[in-house]
């Protein structure tokens, strides 16, 4: 991401839900959450508690998403599969959704193998309760329905999650396996933490046609509905116009396509994703999915999900190649390979901004003074998060290259890469590789820079 303010809202909100009579039987397309009885499913959970829940669960999602652009309503019914990869048991699942804190999130149901559950949220988590333990290398099916309205401005974090300048924007809308951490932070760092999930189908039904660009490739289409699916993504985003237009081209293997509205910067937009995907994908490893999407977003700021990047409206021209390069950037880092964006924001932003910057062959130095590099979002200040996380952190990864030199260099980053692939990886794992690839000792440069680590 590039450049996010933090949001002021209210105090946590509490509630808990009890769903009667659920099951995970979905009606039709034009559902509004009306469960229908189809009895209880065969369960895995046994009884007792674990006090724990993990985001080490491999979880498939398929989730129907009613979205009316005119009123700014939807309506989210999602049924997940999880399988407890966590090596021991869990009694809830932590699901992140902002709509939690951004669209006054109303539960209509919750539902555990079929049967009745209760749902607690807490600032943009809904904590699950699964009602005993499910056991490592176990699967649970659960369901959850709501109700949210989009915002209808820019302000704050609002546009992650709004209608605005003739374009819906959701963001992080789909309840996802996730951990219990804050939204709110003093600076514009992501408060996310998701694993990848091998599967997700999304169903979306409008009031009225839109041309939608999501993180999944349409499989299907009929009337006002339209079916994506996406495989090995950590995130589901959603964009949606009446007058979208398209343009695409072709980078070896991967389509590269744009979406965008009269007055849009789209064919530099195209150009600069297209060479980004080409030269980063020559440094860090192949992209991983079959199609890049380039979409215009409602405003505010930058932002990336695998296989997509929002480019805001209102984006001045010169700074289309940097924002372009560092979004793509996130494909290689948060997307590919996964890290504890709250705690560990140096192998997300830092890892992106260098790769931009070493494509584009642009550095400065940093405006704030030299700082720790193993902080987590909650702990840098507004005014030098940017600048110690993406320009220090950028240039100290320079400096290891010039240091190894970069054919060493990047022969380590891809390694990295390709054996974190999916993965959530922590910010030693990045630096102790490096240091593997090189016969100098690279620690005493990593330990005044990550003394938590080091």
């Amino acid at each position: 991401m590039h450049r996010i303010c933090a949001l002021a809202v209210p105090l946590a909100l509490v509630l808990t839900l009890s769903a009667g009579g659920s099951s995970l039987a979905r009606t039709d397309a034009g559902d509004t959450g009306t469960v229908t009885a189809a009895g209880p499913l065969p369960t895995q959970i046994v009884p007792g508690t674990a006090n724990r829940a993990s985001v080490h669960m491999s979880t498939t999602y398929d989730a129907a998403l009613n979205l009316n652009f005119g009123t700014r309503a939807i309506t989210v019914d999602t049924i997940l599969a999880a399988t407890n990869r966590s090596g021991g048991p869990v009694d809830r699942l932590e699901l992140n959704t902002i709509a939690a804190r951004l669209g006054g999130l109303r539960l209509v149901n919750v539902s555990v193998d079929g049967r009745a559950a209760s749902a607690t949220v807490h600032d943009q988590t809904l904590v699950l309760r699964l009602g005993g333990m499910l056991p490592d290398g176990a699967t649970v099916k659960a369901r959850v329905i709501y109700r949210a309205t989009l915002q209808g401005g820019l302000s704050g974090s609002s546009w992650m999650f709004t209608r605005a300048n003739g374009i819906a924007g959701l963001y992080r809308w789909l309840p996802w396996v996730s951990r219990d951490v804050p939204f709110d932070r003093p600076n514009h760092g992501d408060p996310f933490v998701t694993a990848v999930s091998p599967r997700v189908t999304v169903r979306i039904t409008t009031e009225r046609p839109l041309v939608l660009a999501t993180t999944g490739d349409r499989i299907a289409a009929s009337g006002l509905t339209q079916t994506f699916e996406a495989r090995n993504v950590r995130d589901f985003t959603v964009a949606g116009a009446p007058d979208f237009k398209t343009g695409s081209r072709m980078v070896g293997g991967t389509t590269v396509r744009v979406w965008y509205r009269p007055g849009f910067p789209a064919t530099t937009a195209l150009d600069q994703a297209a060479r980004a995907i080409e030269r980063m994908g020559a440094l860090a490893g192949a992209y991983p999915y079959p199609t890049f999407k380039v979409v215009q977003s409602p405003g505010g700021y930058g932002m990336e999900s695998p296989g997509l990047i929002w480019i805001p409206t209102g984006i001045a021209a010169s700074s289309v190649p940097y924002i372009v390069h560092h979004e793509t950037a996130h494909q290689w880092f948060y997307g590919l390979v996964g890290g504890n964006q709250p705690s560990e924001p140096f192998t997300d932003e830092a890892a992106a901004d260098f790769l931009a910057r070493n494509v584009l062959g642009i550095r400065r130095s940093s405006r704030c003074a030299t700082g720790r590099l193993d902080l987590s979002i909650y702990q840098y200040t507004s005014t030098c998060y940017y600048e110690v996380v993406y320009i220090q952190g950028g240039n100290f990864l320079n400096e290891i290259r010039g240091a190894m030199g970069p054919t060493a260099f990047w022969r380590g980053m891809r390694a990295w890469v390709a054996a974190q692939r999916f993965a959530i990886a922590p910010t030693k794992s990045l630096l102790d590789t490096l240091d593997a690839h090189t016969p100098l000792n690279l620690v005493p440069r990593y330990e005044p820079r990550f003394p938590r680590l080091y």
